[in-house]
């Protein structure tokens, strides 16, 4: 589809060309029968005139040898143009029959020879529209495919992912096979190179590996350059390497109906019944009244706060005539794990996809139906990634008030982040859950049941979906850090406190409000002096 858009820019180019050649002749011919002007136009001889009849014969037969020279001139451009034009299609046509169709890579099995030459001019071309030989004209400095770098024990990164560390040693194995395999191959070419010499080669190993660096572009492939220390001092050998991309190949094409898979969302709660109240509002308006395809369990622990959850839980059943809902209350201390358990394996109907939800969580039916697709029994889990919000109070206060909630819910960076390291929001379905082992029912409170069962489909055969998601979002909440927590625990936990308070640029903002505010009050004075 690639090459088929590139031959079609290129036929308005030789359009191009045959109208500018068409022009070109016209005004050659023009040229040639416009009469001379009346200061180079040879006078006629007069009747009486001593030449006469054979003055004017010899003007004649000039004038008529004059116009068959210029006809022969303009034969001969026209003949020239017209074989350029036929050299120039005859390109064009080799061009066309070289690079390949990729639906005929993809498809005609019927000519695995032609299926491999053609993947192989596919690929070929790829190196010739990537950024390697020479550079491309971008449009802004947001344009950049930047590198990053490499040794043989680290890499350098601009996308730190999870851990987020500048450096590190490859964590994912992906990575560390791709880097392995690129310096064991730019190592075969140094001490095997094409070139025939009886001379003995000097043998180079990965300790002369110095640095590399590589890039990808999406549509193309990945480029690697790598550095090796050379034959003497202030001398290296230099490895250009291209891992093209192949053309996109259909795997499935199927029709999916989710019209009757049900949701059951759990949520684990204690006491906050004002920010149940809010989760009802939510889940209402968009579970109740957009999807209608869920159910709702609630596990509750304790009894403080139990009946205004209760009613709040029932007063939506009411108006709403919604009665999917199950209300189990557990006479025990808080534990997260333990609540999204007993709320699984209390579900007594066909197989279920099962949320695990939070109370402070906001979802929008565009999720809902995230989770159905990217979830599938005995086959994928999905864990998206949240967007979590910053302080209202900070982003909006410079604002006369903080708008209401569901204007606040935008992604941006000056309002919030992608939650990566967080676990706890997952949509799977309940016969997955149960063979998986379901949640270590020996961790208490809150945080450490989600990482572990995360890492419990990590190590089985289940595919695990990890992507941000534009519809589903944290709440800020205050967080509070006790004093029974040690000094290293207590710095954890506030550093935690402080990534969701605000964004980088919003907290030193605050940090030096002292020095704006001098800046403001001085700028004020000197406005009112002039």
């Amino acid at each position: 589809t690639m090459l088929r858009r590139g031959f079609l820019v290129f036929l308005p180019r030789l359009a191009g060309l045959l109208v500018v050649a068409c022009c070109s002749v016209s005004i050659v011919y023009m040229l040639a029968c416009t009469p001379k002007g009346d200061d180079k136009q040879l006078a006629l001889p007069r009747a009486h005139s001593p030449t006469g009849k054979e003055g004017y014969e010899a003007v004649l037969q000039e004038r008529e040898e004059e116009h068959h020279d210029y006809i022969v001139s303009l034969k001969k451009q026209i003949a020239q143009l017209k074989a350029e034009l036929q050299g120039r299609n005859e390109q064009l046509k080799n061009v066309q029959e070289q690079l390949p169709d990729s639906l005929d890579v993809q498809l005609d099995h019927s000519n695995p020879a032609k299926v491999q030459a053609n993947l192989l001019a596919y690929l070929r071309s790829q190196i010739a529209k990537a950024e390697v030989h020479s550079g491309f004209k971008l449009s802004t400095e947001y344009a950049v495919v930047p590198f990053e770098s490499f040794t043989l024990q680290k890499v350098y990164q601009l996308e730190t992912g999870l851990t987020r560390h500048p450096e590190e040693k490859p964590v994912r194995k992906d990575r560390r096979d791709e880097l392995t395999e690129v310096i064991e191959l730019a190592l075969g070419s140094l001490n095997h190179p094409e070139a025939d010499s009886n001379a003995r080669q000097r043998v180079f190993t990965a300790s002369d590996f110095v640095e590399g660096i590589y890039r990808t572009e999406k549509d193309k492939g990945t480029l690697y350059e790598l550095t090796f220390k050379g034959d003497a001092k202030h001398q290296f050998k230099k490895i250009v390497l291209f891992r093209p991309f192949g053309p996109v190949m259909k795997v499935k094409n199927e029709n999916v109906n989710m019209a009757d898979t049900l949701i059951n969302i759990i949520v684990p709660l204690a006491k906050r019944a004002s920010k149940f109240r809010q989760f009802m509002q939510n889940f209402r308006e968009m579970g109740i009244q957009h999807d209608g395809r869920i159910h709702l369990t609630v596990v509750y622990f304790g009894k403080e706060q139990m009946n205004e959850v209760k009613s709040i839980l029932e007063n939506t059943s009411k108006s709403a005539n919604f009665k999917n809902f199950t209300f189990i209350q557990l006479n025990e201390e808080f534990s997260r794990g333990k609540g999204l358990d007993v709320g699984a394996r209390v579900w007594k109907g066909n197989n279920v996809v099962l949320f695990f939800c939070d109370v402070d969580i906001y979802f929008t039916a565009e999720f809902l139906n995230s989770c159905r697709l990217n979830t599938q029994p005995g086959k994928k889990v999905f864990y998206p990634v949240l967007f979590s919000q910053y302080n209202p109070s900070i982003i909006y206060g410079h604002h006369d008030s903080i708008p209401p909630l569901e204007q606040q819910l935008i992604i941006k960076k000056e309002t919030g982040f992608w939650r990566d390291f967080g676990f706890g929001m997952t949509c799977q379905y309940r016969s997955d859950f149960i063979n998986i082992g379901g949640f270590d029912l020996d961790i208490k409170g809150w945080g450490g049941e989600d990482v572990h069962l995360y890492r419990k489909y990590l190590h089985s055969n289940l595919i695990v979906v990890r992507t941000p998601v534009r519809g589903l979002f944290h709440l800020w909440h205050e967080k509070r850090c006790l004093d029974e927590l040690t000094p290293e625990q207590y710095k954890m936990c506030m550093q935690s406190k402080a990534m969701n308070e605000a964004s980088h640029g919003q907290l030193g903002m605050l940090v030096f409000r002292q020095e704006i505010e001098t800046h403001l009050h001085r700028q004020k004075l000197s406005s009112k002096k002039t």
